[in-house]
């Protein structure tokens, strides 16, 4: 796809993998994780894909140095808003769309990822949330909506009250952005939080006060939007994965 670059978010430890290794360096069936995802992107032929990297930057780097991608350093973990942060210079000069995307959902489809972005662009959209519908939202940012169905911004779930809790629209922590709209909303996110970190969701809230259009894509497949955090997750991505290739 022309015009569209991609940036990988794959800094982080996985410290609830209690391994040694990067969580995106994990295998899934003798495979490293991250390879699922940029095997994905390989297949839309975009533009240009960024990769974000942190913990372990060198051997992720070493291992993927045949990878057709620009690595992006993040040496301080500090939260997705941060991560897209230090991307931002190497998308000077790019006009087009930037699809972000995690390294640790290994079960993402080209065809869901050429989806949301044909939308993103069918719809004029300046930047769009790629949502899943859930039974039990359980952790998951909800999609917050206005009474005429716009989105209005996405509200964690520890901080979600009342009705806020029982909506099932969530976030899969996929996004599709006009380069434009990154470079003047990203640098505005803070990070007054319990946490102190950076939060990438902030950016809704930022682009729609800045008179962006912005938009929630709801996916078909639950399970592909799946993230890979712990060991029983990493089992059940395996298991999915080989009935795939079977």
């Amino acid at each position: 796809m022309k015009n569209v670059a991609a940036l990988v978010l794959a800094a982080g430890k996985g410290t609830r993998m209690y391994s040694d290794l990067a969580k995106v360096l994990l295998p899934i069936c003798g495979r490293p994780m991250l390879s699922y995802s940029l095997a994905t992107l390989e297949k839309l032929k975009l533009d240009l894909v960024l990769v974000v990297v942190g913990h372990q930057a060198e051997s992720i780097q070493k291992i993927f140095a045949e990878a057709p991608v620009e690595w992006v350093l993040q040496t301080k973990q500090l939260g997705t808003g941060h991560a897209v942060l230090c991307a931002l210079p190497h998308l000077v000069g790019f006009a087009g769309s930037v699809l972000i995307c995690c390294g640790d959902t290994p079960l993402l489809t080209a065809e869901t990822l050429r989806t949301f972005l044909t939308t993103h662009v069918n719809n004029d959209s300046n930047l769009s949330v790629l949502s899943m519908l859930l039974e039990a939202p359980g952790s998951y940012g909800r999609i917050v909506r206005n009474s005429a169905g716009e989105v209005r911004g996405i509200v964690e779930a520890k901080d979600a009250t009342g009705k806020e809790s029982d909506i099932r629209e969530v976030n899969t922590g996929i996004y599709c952005a006009d380069a434009a709209l990154l470079h003047q909303v990203i640098p505005e996110i803070g990070n007054a939080n319990v946490q102190g970190e950076y939060y990438l969701t902030d950016m809704i809230a930022l682009a729609i006060e800045n008179d962006w259009k912005v938009q929630a894509v709801s996916g078909s497949d639950p399970t592909e939007f799946m993230g890979v955090n712990t060991k029983e997750e990493l089992k059940a991505a395996e298991k999915i994965i080989a009935a795939r290739e079977a």
